[in-house]
């Protein structure tokens, strides 16, 4: 029985799609008093980092995140990889090193416990790949499949990476391929081909790890990974923390193998469109540019690539795509071409 079940009829949405947009959220925050914050609390909430960072002495840093989602794919262990993967992803993208983990679960009871083991068993098996010791978690009964992970990794306090250190003249380069939420829908509507799922399961199941040791050779100036609000939406986050503007071109930007097709064909997740109507707020679409461009553009990634803010020359040893740059112009606004 559990074989004939798919994941993703059980959920609203999927992977990092399921994000409450960023806006809804920061009025929320916007109305809470601000609590005292203490001299180690040295990255909070005041930026929309990838993680928290306390300074434990003047050598190691504790770098703290959590992140979890409805199922993406179908296939139990798939899911829970994915789910991993991209957890951990958010630790590699504040310059630090995974060390342990919790889980966090949300199932029906009513599902067969197989199930939950195999999703399980899929977090595992990336976090003994990344280094990272699962060491307990919680468990909630829900109607809906949620799995992820609370990860904590460490750091030099002088060496954090985040998204708010980018300078006029840095270009942005990005680590992997975009186009992952569209393939997800196309597997909850069961349009996706074999190849073209392949391809996205690639992609969100490779760590950000050598990455973030390509990237640490670069001395990037800010950074961040892409997930649910999208490559323009994170490209936002960089030009807000360093007071300019992005520039995205967007024939530069790496796009997964059938995803263009699938958008033709109208397979575009709920959260992408959301992204997209968000987006008029802050970022410019150049004339050309077709609605599809837009929404590729702004789709809802899960377990995206790191997108880094570094300087030109640094840019060519890496030999990442260069998909944009900062630039002076409206703090926090997006140009894309």
């Amino acid at each position: 029985m559990a074989t004939r079940i798919r994941l993703t009829e059980l959920s609203h949405g999927a992977g990092c799609a399921c994000k409450l947009p960023a806006g809804s959220l920061s009025a929320v925050l916007a109305g809470m008093r601000a609590a005292a914050r203490p001299d180690d609390l040295l990255v909070g909430n005041e930026s929309l980092d990838d993680a928290a960072v306390w300074r434990i002495s003047d050598d190691v840093a504790l770098v703290t995140t959590i992140d979890f989602f409805t199922p993406i794919v179908d296939d139990a262990f798939t899911f829970g990889r994915i789910a991993a993967t991209n957890a951990i992803s958010d630790i590699y993208a504040m310059g630090a090193r995974p060390a342990f983990a919790l889980n966090v679960v949300a199932f029906p009871k009513a599902l067969p416990m197989e199930i939950l083991g195999e999703i399980l068993r899929g977090g595992a098996e990336v976090a003994e790949r990344a280094g990272v010791a699962i060491a307990g978690g919680h468990s909630i009964d829900d109607a809906e499949p949620k799995y992820g992970m609370a990860v904590t990794g460490f750091a030099h306090p002088a060496r954090i990476w985040r998204n708010t250190g980018g300078r006029a003249g840095d270009v942005l380069v990005f680590s992997k391929r975009i186009g992952t939420g569209i393939v997800a829908t196309a597997i909850k509507r069961g349009q996706g081909e074999p190849e073209v799922v392949d391809a996205a399961v690639e992609s969100m199941t490779t760590l950000n790890d050598r990455a973030a040791q390509e990237l640490a050779e670069a001395q990037p100036h800010a950074v961040t990974d892409v997930t649910g609000f999208g490559l323009v939406g994170h490209a936002r986050e960089l030009a807000a923390g360093a007071g300019l503007q992005a520039r995205l071109r967007l024939e530069a930007v790496p796009v997964l193998p059938g995803v263009r097709e699938l958008v033709a064909a109208g397979v575009v997740p709920g959260g992408t469109r959301m992204n997209l109507e968000l987006a008029e707020a802050y970022a410019t679409f150049v004339e050309g540019l077709s609605e599809a461009d837009r929404l590729i553009a702004c789709d809802a990634q899960t377990s995206g690539g790191l997108l880094a803010a570094v300087s030109a020359e640094a840019a060519g040893q890496l030999g990442w795509p260069v998909v944009g740059e900062l630039a002076d112009g409206p703090a926090g606004t997006v140009l894309v071409d």
